[in-house]
Order: C-alpha cells, then structure tokens, then sequence
C-alpha cells in the first residue's frame, strides 16, 4: 500500500503515452493527462531517491500531500471548521469587528446575540429599571502616591505590554497612535523605547526588564544616566519593573541574532547581529527590601513619575516577602500589575525549566527555578 500512488501514476502515464502515441480520438485530453501522470510519476521517483525524508522515501507521494494539507490545515479550521465564536486568542467575530471598524464599516449586527448569554463564565452587565446616569465615558484613576510628583491619570484601558522586535515598526506606529487618539497609555513591553513608540506621540508606560533594554551598560548592569534620559521625557507617564511574566515561567527571553537589526539594537543598547538575552533574573536587585530602594531610587531617577512593578504569582510566599519589605522600608510602588499565565510570546522557550537544588534551613529541596529567588 505504500507503493500505490507511485504505482498508479506509473501505470497512467504507461496508458495516457499509449493512447497519445495510437492518435485515439480526444488526444488532447490524454496529452493532458498523460502530463499530469508524468510529473507526479517524476516526484514519487524523486521521494524514493532521496534520503532527507524517510516519510517521502517510504510513502512516495502520498507523504507529500500529507505535507500539503498539513500546511493549509489551519486555513481549513479557520474557514470551514471553527464557529464565529471559537479560535484564540481571537475569535472570529471579535476580528471581524476589528477589521469593520478599521475600514470604517458598519460593525453592528441585528437580530439578535450568536452567543450563549446563559452559558457558564459568561458575564454581562445586569438590568435595571434605574440606571444611574454618568457624566462621561473617560473613566481613569489616579495612579501615583505620597512620593510621586508627577501623578498620572490612567484610562481603565490601555495597551498590554508588547515589543519592537516581536512587534513590528508598523504594528508599533499603528498601537502608539491608537493610545494617542484614544487618549490612553502604550506599554512598551521590556524591548525599551524605540523610534516608532516616538512618532505619534501617544503616553508610554515604560516597562524595564531583566535586561535593561534602553538604560544599559555594556555588560547588560543597569545604567541610571542612561535610564533618567530616558524616562524623563514627557511622553513617558509611568514606570514599570518586570519581575516575571505568565508566558516566561522561570525563563529571560531570547531575541535571535538574526532578528537584531540596526534600528532594534539603537533601542534596546545591544550589539547589532548578537544574540539579545533577557536574564531570567534582574541584576540590580535580589531581595525583596532591595526591590524597594530599587523602586524608589527608579521614581526619583524619572522626576517623580509613578513607578511600580509587575509580576506573575507563583508562590504565595514570594508576594509575602515583598509586603513585608514594603512595611520594613516604607516605600510602596505606586502600582501593580499582576500577569495571567495564558499570555503568549516568541521569546519563550517551548521546555519548561530544570529542576535545581537549593539548600533551605540545611534542607536540600528541589524547586522550580524562579524568575526571582529572594534570600
């Protein structure tokens, strides 16, 4: 069976070649498939001369539309499989709105919701019969503390944390002049300020990561002249440490060297062509009270502009640390971002960690190795 495609190409073109040479009426159509036979005849010879591909070699031709169903079966999914409602991290409906409100296009459908409003974990606003009016629809909050001298007043919505380098220069242009018509905040994502966050003008939250991307030295510790140029530019609003993230457990991050184009090294600080490691750990920092003169010393360095931290709980005891750490030092960010573990990047390493010893009270215990590791 695993011969039968191979097979009956073989015997076509032996019988189309025949017929072609006998002059049989409709002598087209057999010149027709008598090429077609030949060509197919040619790759399922091809497949067993080769010895790249031991599934080619063994299922000649057949291996091969394998291969190619294999690659359009997401479109196949897309497009005759999955519902309106199904697909992530966006369905279909929710990028059919996207694209109709970008061309302009009427992104109202009558008659009726397609969802099941009564289904599990749907939520949805409840009815009244005395709906309280409000003022406006430009909810903010307020986010900067006694210490902050530049407090800044953040929309309810704004754009999650995603880079130039795993973003492109057009996705970026077309995000940051979203947060600026919209009059909301751009997180930056750890790959630093580049050039196209600039262009529009929309407000940026600056997100530092492990790397240092933007305010580093050359042996990737952190820079404070370099980080203050920077942060005290009236576009940044707000600071943000990442200490770990849901998609990176126990992980830095990894830019390949081929993706380290001129234009992201002048943002990040790296060297062009080189390999741009995020370590799974900051340098600056290693204990919790640490973190904190950490957090101040970023605050003043920015002209009092709002700075706090964002993090991924894993264990319960590491988010006790840091509270404590903020009573025994009295220094308190002026924010928090807690991170989901459902998010998603190409920096991630598809393995997860190896298991490490660390010596607790004389007690040698493997754990997972943490982003962060407190002593």
């Amino acid at each position: 069976m695993r011969y039968v495609a191979i097979v009956a190409s073989l015997a076509g073109t032996l019988v189309f070649g025949l017929l072609v040479l006998f002059g049989v009426r409709y002598a087209e159509v057999f010149i027709v498939l008598f090429a077609l036979c030949a060509a197919v005849s040619a790759i399922g010879v091809w497949d067993i001369l080769q010895t790249k591909h031991s599934l080619r070699r063994n299922y000649p031709i057949l291996a091969n539309i394998r291969f190619g169903l294999e690659k359009i079966r997401p479109e196949i999914r897309q497009y005759f499989l999955e519902s309106d409602t199904d697909g992530a991290p966006f369905n279909r409906s929710k990028r059919a709105i996207a694209y109709q409100r970008s061309k302009g296009a009427l992104d109202k459908r009558p008659f009726g919701t397609q969802q099941n409003i009564y289904g599990d974990n749907f939520e949805w606003i409840n009815h009244s019969i005395t709906p309280f009016p409000i003022e406006g629809h430009d909810f903010r909050v307020k986010v900067g503390g006694a210490e902050c001298r530049q407090p800044y007043a953040l929309s309810f919505f704004n754009i999650s944390a995603m880079s130039f380098g795993a973003l492109s220069a057009n996705a970026i242009r077309a995000l940051n002049k979203g947060a600026k018509l919209g009059n909301f905040a751009h997180d930056t994502g750890e790959g630093s300020i580049s050039r196209y966050h600039r262009e529009f003008g929309g407000d940026l939250i600056w997100e530092l990561g492990s790397g240092y991307f933007g305010c580093r030295n050359d042996d990737g510790s952190f820079c404070a002249e370099r980080f203050a140029a920077q942060a005290q530019e009236p576009q940044v609003k707000m600071i943000e440490i990442k200490l770990s993230q849901g998609a990176k457990p126990g992980h830095g991050g990894v830019l390949p060297a081929a993706k380290v184009s001129p234009e992201i090294a002048a943002a990040r600080g790296v060297p062009v062509g080189v390999d741009c490691i995020s370590p799974s750990r900051h340098s600056a920092f290693s204990t919790p009270i640490e973190m904190m003169h950490f957090v101040a010393k970023l605050r003043e360095l920015s002209g009092g502009k709002p700075t706090g931290f964002k993090l991924c709980i894993g264990h319960p005891w590491e988010w006790f640390a840091i509270t404590k750490a903020m009573l025994e030092t009295g220094i308190t960010p002026d924010f928090i971002v807690v991170d989901g573990a459902e998010g998603g990047t190409g920096a991630a390493p598809l393995e997860p960690p190896p298991f490490e010893p660390v010596v607790a009270g004389g007690v040698s215990v493997l754990v997972w190795s943490a982003t962060m590791v407190w002593s």
